[in-house]
This record gives structure tokens, C-alpha cells and sequence, in this order.
């Protein structure tokens, strides 16, 4: 008859404790080898290895043919100049070129040192005497403006500060010059330049100035101002003179009284010569 239904499975019941893992039997032969199966993808790529040592050079290649010609690159500069190499020999002197025209005349050249003196030539016949010539009119001299006068006798001079002029009446000898008594003064009477000259003699030795005065300045030069008392003064100069200047001798510098040496012997002179 027709097979039932199946009845409901009943509950499992609890696994029992694993029993002890028996000893492993024989191993079997070796099953043929099955199909390969497909190539599986490819794995990455790994670290790569240190560079081996490098091998023996290998023996040369043949020589290739050469290349053609590159274009020429742009000249370099101009490297340092060499030193300079020996002189070469001479060559052969050249024929000789016509004479070329001739230049201007120089300037003319030093002249020479002179030559020796010749011998005197004999002395020549003496010729005629000429007739003496007219006396020609005489010159003026240049010292016909001149004169000397003195005082010999024993004058006592007040003398001031400023100056007293010194009188000198006795022997004169003026030659143009004209004596002023009352001034003690002499008038020159011709330009010109002069030599002039003094002395003065004291009786007693003073601490007193003397000098020549020109229309009342003094002259530079004639000036004798002594730093101890004397008793004997003397002076001269070459000056240039005015015809119309009045010129005297003269004591100065101290106020007092000086008397001049007497008896004929000099007290005081002057002399004025004219020397152009």
C-alpha cells in the first residue's frame, strides 16, 4: 500500500567526546598528475638586487666609418702674443735706387773756433803828419759843483732837541754854493748826485746826536747817535741833490750846550762834492 508519511525527526542528542586520532595508515601511490590549472596573475616586482662586478672589457669593434665634417665653430679670440724669435740673417743689400732730388739747404752750422793769429805783417812807411786841429771849447766839469767850509773858531752851540744847525764861515771855498749865514745853511746849485762829508770836534765829550739835514729832514745815513759821551763825530753818504736844496750840519738829541774845538784847529766841517 501507499508509504506513509515520514515521522518527525527527534531531537539530536548531545556529541559524545572526540575519540583518540588513530595511527595514519600507509601512503598511497602517487596519483596521476592532473591538468594545470591557469596561470594566476603575476606577482609584484621585487626589490632589485645589489649591481654585479662589471666583466672583462670585451675585445674592440671595428672601426666605424668616419662621420662627415661638422660645420666650423666661431673663431676663438686671439691668444697672447709670443715672444719675438731670433733676428734672421740679413738678406742681400738691394740695387741701389736712382738718386733721389736734392733736398733744401740746411741752416747753416756753428761757426768754427777761429783760426790762428798771423804773423804780424812788417810795419808800413810812416805816413805825413796833419796839421794840429783847432782847440775845441772846454767842458763842464762834473765837479766844478763843490765846496768846503769849517768853523775853527771855538763856537759854542746851544743845542735843541729838534736840532741847531752848526755855523761854518771859516775857510770857505764854495764854488756855486751859496752860504747862508744866518741860517748856517747852503744852497746847491746844480742837480746832481753828491758826496757828502762831516766831522765835529767837541771840548768835552757829550752824550748828543749829529747829523746832515736837507731842506731841514735828515738824511738817512749821516746820522751818528752814540750810546756813550764822545767828543769827535764823523759821517758821510752819496745822495742825490736839487739844485735850490739847503743843506747844513747839525747837533741834536740833547738840550744843552756843546762847544766846538778852536784856535784854528777844526770844530767842525763839511764837504759836498758833485760826481755826476
Amino acid at each position: 500500500g501507499p508509504t506513509g508519511p515520514a515521522g518527525a525527526t527527534g531531537v539530536a542528542g548531545p556529541t559524545g567526546p572526540a575519540g583518540a586520532t588513530g595511527v595514519a595508515g600507509p601512503t598511497g601511490a602517487a596519483g596521476a598528475t592532473g591538468v594545470a590549472g591557469p596561470t594566476g596573475p603575476a606577482g609584484a616586482t621585487g626589490v632589485a638586487g645589489p649591481t654585479g662586478a662589471a666583466g672583462a672589457t670585451g675585445v674592440a669593434g671595428p672601426t666605424g666609418p668616419a662621420g662627415t665634417t661638422g660645420i666650423a665653430g666661431p673663431t676663438g679670440a686671439a691668444g697672447a702674443t709670443g715672444i719675438a724669435g731670433p733676428t734672421g740673417p740679413a738678406g742681400t743689400t738691394g740695387i741701389a735706387g736712382p738718386t733721389g732730388v736734392a733736398g733744401p739747404t740746411g741752416p747753416a752750422g756753428a761757426t768754427g773756433i777761429a783760426g790762428p793769429t798771423g804773423a804780424v805783417g812788417p810795419t808800413g812807411v810812416p805816413g805825413i803828419t796833419g796839421s794840429t786841429g783847432l782847440t775845441g771849447a772846454t767842458g763842464t766839469g762834473v765837479t766844478d759843483s763843490s765846496m768846503y767850509a769849517a768853523n775853527t773858531s771855538g763856537s759854542v752851540i746851544a743845542v735843541l732837541l729838534g736840532g741847531t744847525n752848526i755855523p761854518l764861515p771859516n775857510a770857505q771855498n764854495l764854488d756855486g754854493f751859496v752860504y747862508n749865514g744866518g741860517a748856517a745853511t747852503f744852497t746847491v746849485p746844480a742837480t746832481g748826485r753828491y758826496y757828502i762829508t762831516y766831522q765835529i770836534n767837541v771840548t768835552a765829550a757829550l752824550l748828543i746826536s749829529s747829523r746832515i739835514v736837507v731842506n731841514g729832514a735828515q738824511v738817512a745815513g749821516t746820522v751818528v747817535s752814540p750810546a756813550v759821551s764822545i767828543s769827535s763825530y764823523y759821517g758821510e753818504v752819496i745822495t742825490n741833490l736839487t739844485a735850490g736844496n739847503t743843506v747844513a750840519l747839525q747837533l741834536f738829541g740833547l738840550v744843552g750846550t756843546a762847544t766846538l774845538n778852536g784856535g784854528g784847529s777844526t770844530g767842525a766841517s763839511l764837504t759836498i762834492i758833485r760826481l755826476s
